[in-house]
């Protein structure tokens, strides 16, 4: 016989999974590879090109878990070699994919921000322009690709949120329409109940009456007993009736003659090692009483087909006195549970609406030493209206059908539809506003302090006369700007700005040769 080998639930998931992450450390890789591997090689090159791949191996793999964390180790990576910078948009925008609350993440940002400002300000004395850059990369290049990720990840809350809500409604209109069965069952039932049930009992009245009469013969009175007992007999089957009719899932299922050993050996030719122990006292037993054993036998044997594949089932039913025992036991499957498609919670309560109208209890869980277990006490005689009120005990993950929790309902559908609107609104306004909101606050901190002392404005650059002494100069600015890095002149010109914002550039160029202006220019 040859044996197929499956691959083990959810290995295509994971197998993507791995084949992504292998792409995307190769994507933000690519740049500081190549940067390490081309001339001009230094001393450290190839451990530093080590290292660097190593911080960058371990940011993809923390980047589903914790994609903060691989964000900040991108950031420190860029301390060393710039190359760094091309993973920060990709790190930035799984950080707001992936991060359930956008908490962490503005905490992140701002802790980035703080740092880089007290490094490059305090510790290196970068000058103003060079922290606006570093603050600009930042919010180009970390906080826009967040907000598009936090975006999309909420665009998909909000896809998710709609099914949720169709499929409330779903089962809401499946409920409606299932109540108002039911309802229609438990009416014919009432009448019936009302009407041929009173009758019956004023027939069996009068035929017992009949019976003890002293003027009766023998003969006669045994068709009384015989008409009695008739009367007795069709009134318990109308009771039987009247609980399969207000019974939630019909007794339609079962096809006729059906017994628990052809469901037992119908499951061994689909495959299924079932192994039946039932005693010969359970031969005969009464209608409600049998239908629920059958009903029993045949969602225990579902169950285990579908959540426990492979696995031994026993099933075993035992008479003692007046009460018959069912049991259905089966052991937690090798390769794990088989996927099955989501339940509406049905089957359990169907059973033990089952049980209960046959006058017995049920008790259904997992089993501490795996594995699954229905058991019911069931009576070996007719029940009786005391009996139907029998309490039903559930375990609280009894059954398949209530693996998969509560079901939502509409309103809470609705009002998580709405709210995933609203976040997913939200997310767009402030994409779309936060950069344009942030580098206006970036250009007001950095206007100040870049200009402060350095604006020299037209009029005052006219009246400037090539010539005259530093000294002779009226309204020149206390402090010039940094010199331009393409700026090729030589020594003792000064920079000065009109006062153009946000950046701030030199607008004007003072030439000076011991301490007399010797030219002044407009740098284009």
């Amino acid at each position: 016989m040859r044996i197929l080998h499956s691959a083990p639930p959810g290995w295509p998931h994971r197998r993507r999974r791995l084949l992504l992450d292998v792409l995307l450390w190769a994507v933000v890789a690519a740049p500081v590879g190549y940067a390490g591997i081309s001339p001009p090689y230094s001393r450290y090159a190839l451990p530093l090109l080590v290292g660097n791949l190593l911080v960058l191996t371990a940011a993809v793999v923390a980047s589903r878990r914790q994609p903060l964390v691989s964000l900040v180790l991108v950031v420190l990576g860029s301390l060393v070699d710039g190359n760094f910078l091309f993973a920060i948009p990709v790190f930035s925008y799984l950080a707001g994919r992936r991060s359930a609350t956008a908490g962490p993440s503005i905490m992140v940002f701002v802790l980035i921000t703080a740092g880089g400002t007290v490094l490059n300000l305090g510790l290196l004395g970068a000058g103003a322009a060079t922290w606006f850059l570093l603050a600009s990369v930042l919010l180009f290049a970390a906080v826009f690709p967040w907000l598009v990720g936090r975006y999309r990840r909420q665009q998909q809350e909000l896809a998710e949120a709609g099914r949720r809500h169709v499929d409330a409604l779903t089962r809401e209109q499946r409920g409606a329409a299932e109540r108002i069965r039911l309802r229609e069952r438990a009416r014919i039932a009432g009448e019936m109940h009302d009407s041929l049930g009173h009758d019956l009992s004023l027939i069996a009245l009068r035929a017992a009456a009949l019976e003890v009469a002293a003027d009766l013969d023998d003969k006669h009175r045994t068709a009384a007993s015989e008409l009695r007992a008739s009367v007795s007999a069709a009134t318990e089957r109308l009771h039987e009736i009247i609980g399969v009719l207000r019974e939630e899932g019909g007794a339609s299922l079962r096809p006729s003659g059906e017994t628990v050993a052809d469901l037992v050996e119908g499951a061994r030719e689909a495959g299924m090692a079932v192994r039946l122990d039932a005693a010969p006292a359970v031969a005969q037993l009464p209608a409600m009483t049998g239908h629920a054993a059958h009903r029993i036998v045949r969602e225990a044997l579902t169950n285990a087909a579908r959540y426990a594949p492979g696995a031994p089932v026993d099933v075993r039913l035992t008479r003692d006195g007046d009460r018959v025992e069912v049991t259905v036991v089966n052991d937690a499957p090798a390769a794990g549970p088989l996927p099955a498609p989501p339940s509406q919670g049905s089957g359990l309560l169907a059973l033990a609406e089952r049980v209960r109208l046959a006058g017995g209890t049920l008790a259904a869980g997992h089993r501490a030493e795996g594995g699954f277990a229905v058991r019911a006490v069931l009576p070996a005689t007719a029940p009786t209206p005391e009996a139907i009120g029998s309490a039903v005990e559930v375990g609280p993950t009894a059954s398949s059908d209530e693996r998969q929790g509560p079901a939502e309902g509409p309103v809470d559908a609705e009002r998580r539809l709405h709210d995933a609107r609203r976040r997913v609104r939200r997310s767009l306004l402030v994409a779309l506003v936060a950069p344009v909101g942030f580098a206006l606050v970036l250009s007001l901190v950095y206007y100040p302090v870049a200009t402060a002392g350095t604006v020299l404005d037209r009029a005052t650059f006219d009246q400037l006369r090539v010539g005259a002494q530093r000294s002779e100069l009226v309204g020149l600015p206390r402090r010039q700007l940094e010199r331009p890095a393409a700026a090729a002149d030589r020594a003792g010109c000064e920079y000065y700005t009109d006062g153009n914002f946000p950046l701030a550039e030199p607008t004007w160029r003072l030439c000076f040769t011991d301490d007399r202006l010797v030219s002044k220019e407009w740098i284009a």
